[in-house]
């Protein structure tokens, strides 16, 4: 498995740390590691990262996604270069430095703390990091976070997937604007158990926005070249960052899709309601997120990947009557956004992360389809 693209490096930059031989890493505890273990055999692990500084070359337990956190709000570490490299647990062999976004580009509009955005590196049981601080100095409690995404939490095989279902008649009873029409078959859906969600009580009170009017795709920015099977430790790496690391209530995106056109259940609530999720700064509100699972900058997205977007979008988008080729308007929340507090943004009912934040997300070539997709969409909703 390939790791995703890191963002150009600074031209001339030279390392700051001298990465020990593999068989010299040190794999002994640092002191204030913190660890935490799920039933599925899954872990996150925390690394402090003292005064700000990185962290010699190491062993460590297995994992397969990383990220740096911090106390503090979420632009605390703009500026900043982080760079990390790790070692691949089958051959030994040392990646090349990746640079982490001190900038995570998903979130609720109101985030706890800083994190950068997760980089999913394949199974691995050592690391090195490299740390620039910006103009403001090194956040407080600045920590390397290492995610073991296990086998995930054992379900019933009945709870796995819902099944696809035709398209519901539009009644005048049903959600609002459903008798408009544009209603589309909903697409088999594998359920948080399916992928093997380690449940918390914390998510289990999930928040809800006003009718969904608008979708956000976005790519997860990890492999593109992954088995499908391997699709659900993906999902659950990021579910664990997201709210380990994060501090978010769930995941944050509301549906993601694999290379295969699986689709699967995000954030916890109920697929048909109007999940409040954790996607576009700004848009939370009256939108959903779906992300494509892999990183779609130069990769094209496979056809199986785009029919499974545009299946779900046009669901969705369906349930209250919203053609998947029509337009929206939503009022940024959040000067984090690409527009200020306050600002009535006109977007296609279905967009690019891009469209409403600051960002490459969801990739330039994922970004191309999207009006394909919005025509294939809303023909199933014709159909």
């Amino acid at each position: 498995m390939r790791l995703s693209p890191p963002a150009a490096l600074l031209a001339g930059c030279t390392a700051v740390l001298l990465l020990q031989p593999a068989s010299a890493a040190s794999a002994a505890d640092p002191p204030g590691l913190r660890r935490h273990d799920f039933p599925g055999g899954g872990s996150t692990t925390s690394l402090p990262l003292p005064d700000g500084h990185g962290l010699a070359a190491r062993g460590t337990r297995p994992f397969e996604l990383l990220g740096v956190g911090w106390d503090g709000p979420p632009d605390a570490l703009a500026g900043a270069v982080v760079r990390v490299r790790t070692r691949d647990a089958d051959t030994g062999r040392w990646s090349d430095w990746h640079r982490l976004e001190s900038d995570a580009e998903d979130g609720p509009d109101h985030a706890p703390h800083g994190a950068t955005a997760p980089l999913w590196t394949g199974r691995s049981d050592g690391v090195a990091v490299d740390v620039r601080p910006g103009p403001a100095g090194p956040p407080p409690a600045l920590r390397l976070d290492l995610v073991d995404p296990g086998r995930g939490a054992a379900a019933p095989a009945a709870v796995r997937t819902l099944p696809a279902e035709p398209a519901a008649p539009a009644e005048p009873s049903g959600p609002a604007g459903a008798a408009d029409g544009h209603q589309a078959p909903r697409p088999a859906i594998v359920t948080r158990a399916g992928w093997g969600a380690e449940e918390s009580p914390g998510e289990q009170t999930p928040e809800y926005t006003g009718p969904v009017r608008e979708i956000f795709v976005h790519h997860t920015d990890t492999a593109t070249d992954y088995a499908c099977d391997d699709a659900p430790r993906v999902i659950r790496a990021i579910h664990q960052y997201h709210v380990k690391t994060s501090g978010w209530r769930d995941i944050g995106y509301n549906f993601l899709v694999d290379r295969c056109g699986t689709v699967y259940e995000g954030r916890a609530g109920g697929v048909e309601l109007p999940v409040h999720g954790a996607h576009t700064f700004g848009f939370n509100t009256d939108s959903s997120g779906i992300a494509a699972i892999g990183t779609f900058v130069d990769d094209q997205p496979p056809q199986p990947l785009l029919d499974g977007l545009a299946a779900v979008a046009a669901w969705k988008l369906g349930l209250t009557g919203r053609p998947a080729d029509g337009r929206t308007k939503l009022t940024s929340s959040s000067d984090a956004s690409r527009y200020p507090k306050g600002t009535v943004v006109d977007f296609d009912a279905i967009s690019g992360h891009r469209d409403g934040f600051t960002t490459e997300c969801p990739g330039g070539a994922l970004y191309a389809r999207l009006p394909a997709l919005r025509t294939a969409a809303a023909r199933l909703q014709a159909s």
